[in-house]
């Protein structure tokens, strides 16, 4: 609880703030940046970094990675992980560039990450010498919530937690300054103490009236049915979630292209992960006369199969907290406010229904392994059953992701995590990131080996670092979800599909990863199971079969 009354009188009364002296901008933002507990810096250096990372504070860490796309990607694991800011240090132009891939997963995905990248100096800017990064604060649009050069450097300090507070706050998304490499050794201004006082809080919650048409709602409708999305995950709003499906026990869906999982896969109301297809989610959802969507857009669609946009005799009604998400919705009626309080309201206020929870799903049916070759199938079964009830599985094997929903048991908040925009880069740096926060908790990596190649140089950081995720590549020496679609658009013969002649097992061991090849569904156990014993990361290496991911 924030005491808003010491933070004003303060100021009001003219007392001396005991802080560290921070006599240049250097030290100021190190100050800054200790204030919001953001001592964790991901980074992959160059020349106009070093002025920055000089005389670096013994209380902070220094996360390398080798490729600035690797960089964003664990950064974003850590903020979606630990719901809070994470620290990127990027090298100019150039590098801000390599990272912009991941960061269209960032956008996406709500992540509240502080880009920063190194400028030349202030002199140099105009003529465009060798690393000044041109007309800077528009390279990473439209992929930030803000971005922003300073004018002085005495304005660096004030920048930067504005950057912080506007990352965090909802709905928070990556933001990016950059900062020309001469300013870190000037003065600072006059007040620069009172950045370390401020705190940005929102109260977004709908009102009374608001609240009241929206039970008023769910309580009068005949079939409704729920709809989360991953904004319910990262307010830590599941139970709310659970309650609500448990008063009225009414059906639940996880809202198309999931990016992490709002609501226990084996509770009763659990229908599985809608379809990413205007027709498809159409046809599904038919029969019901209300829909409520909640913490995610309306909808993600990828697949193009046209259709009504909602099903006969439904109405919609939209909960986001995110402006722009309710504003491009094509249809419904959306309310931008706080996820967590909405639900919680929701939860309590709603009557009670006398029914049962919705039919059973199917009982999964057992799958065959090819000789030297595991079912997906197979592979979730027994993660399943080995793996501790807790794990965190970071995926990026897209033409699994049907397979995987249906058969993994995820019960705690903050279990999944997939690529927000479908960006393939995020899986393998983003379990190091995950892993970074949350510590206490074993973090499985489930990657394509298609995928596996843009992030692949995080296993070097996860071995220097003794970071001790499983990283599982499933093997089929193709891009799986591309070979769907190649069939989907009747394009079969198209080039560039497979991917022959990969060893994980000996690019993990260059990188410094322990790795072991396994091709039964007993040796993928036992490797498991030493896997997640060992406190040093561990890649294992499956060939599986290419199935379908719808």
């Amino acid at each position: 609880m924030i005491d808003f009354n010491r933070i004003f009188t303060v100021g009001a009364i003219g007392h001396t703030l005991e802080y560290d002296p921070m006599k240049t901008i250097h030290s100021a933002a190190y100050a800054l940046l200790r204030r919001h507990g953001m001592t964790t810096i991901f980074g992959n250096p160059g020349s106009n970094e070093l002025p920055f990372l000089k005389d670096f504070p013994e209380d902070f860490q220094y996360v390398l990675g080798l490729h600035e796309g690797a960089v964003v990607g664990m950064a974003d694991g850590y903020a979606l992980a630990s719901g809070k800011p994470a620290f990127v240090n990027l090298h100019a132009a150039a590098g801000t560039g390599n990272g912009m891939g991941a960061l269209t997963n960032s956008w996406y995905s709500h992540s509240p990450l502080v880009i920063t990248a190194g400028q030349q100096v202030r002199s140099m800017i105009g003529v465009e010498a060798m690393l000044a990064n041109v007309d800077a604060s528009q390279l990473p649009k439209p992929l930030v919530k803000w971005s922003y050069e300073p004018a002085t450097a005495q304005d660096v300090p004030r920048a930067l937690s504005q950057a912080i507070h506007i990352a965090n706050t909802s709905p928070k998304a990556p933001v990016y300054l950059s900062i020309p490499y001469d300013d870190w050794e000037k003065p600072s201004p006059l007040g620069v103490e009172h950045l370390l006082e401020r705190e940005v809080q929102t109260a977004g919650a709908p009102d009374a009236r608001q609240l009241a048409a929206l039970t008023k709602h769910l309580n009068e409708a005949n079939n409704p049915v729920l709809v989360l999305g991953p904004d319910v995950d990262a307010t830590r709003s599941n139970d709310y979630a659970v309650a609500l499906a448990d008063k009225l026990k009414l059906p639940v869906w996880v809202a198309p292209s999931a990016s992490r999982c709002p609501f226990p896969t084996r509770h009763p109301s659990f229908r599985g992960v809608l379809p990413a297809a205007i027709a498809g989610i159409s046809k599904t959802l038919a029969g019901h006369d209300l829909i409520i969507v909640i913490g995610a857009p309306v909808f993600r669609y990828h697949q193009f199969a046209p259709g009504v946009y909602l099903p006969a005799g439904a109405r919609l009604l939209h909960i986001t907290s995110d402006p722009q998400e309710a504003a491009r919705a094509p249809m419904g009626d959306a309310l931008i406010g706080d996820i967590a309080e909405t639900l919680r309201v929701l939860a309590e206020g709603v009557e009670e229904k006398a029914k049962s929870y919705p039919a059973s799903l199917p009982a999964l049916t057992d799958v065959q392994d090819e000789p030297h070759h595991l079912r997906p199938e197979t592979l979730f079964d027994v993660l399943d059953a080995v793996a501790p009830p807790d794990a965190i599985y970071v995926k990026e094997s897209t033409s699994t992701t049907t397979a995987f929903w249906q058969r993994m048991n995820m019960r705690h908040p903050g279990s999944y995590y997939f690529p927000a925009a479908g960006g393939l880069g995020f899986g393998l740096p983003a379990a190091v990131g995950v892993q970074l926060a949350q510590p206490d908790r074993r973090v499985v990596a489930l990657i394509g080996d298609g995928s596996a190649n843009y992030g692949i140089t995080a296993l070097w950081t996860a071995a220097q670092y003794h970071i001790p995720v499983v990283f599982i590549i499933l093997k089929n020496g193709t891009y799986g979800a591309l070979r769907w679609f190649a069939g989907v658009l009747n394009v079969e013969e198209a080039p560039g599909l497979d991917v022959p002649g990969l060893d994980f097992c000996a690019i993990a061991k260059g990188y410094g990863v322990k790795a072991v090849h396994t091709d039964t569904r007993d040796s993928f156990e036992a490797a498991l199971r030493a896997a997640l014993d060992s406190t040093e990361p561990t890649l294992i290496e499956v060939p599986t079969v290419t199935i379908q991911p719808h």
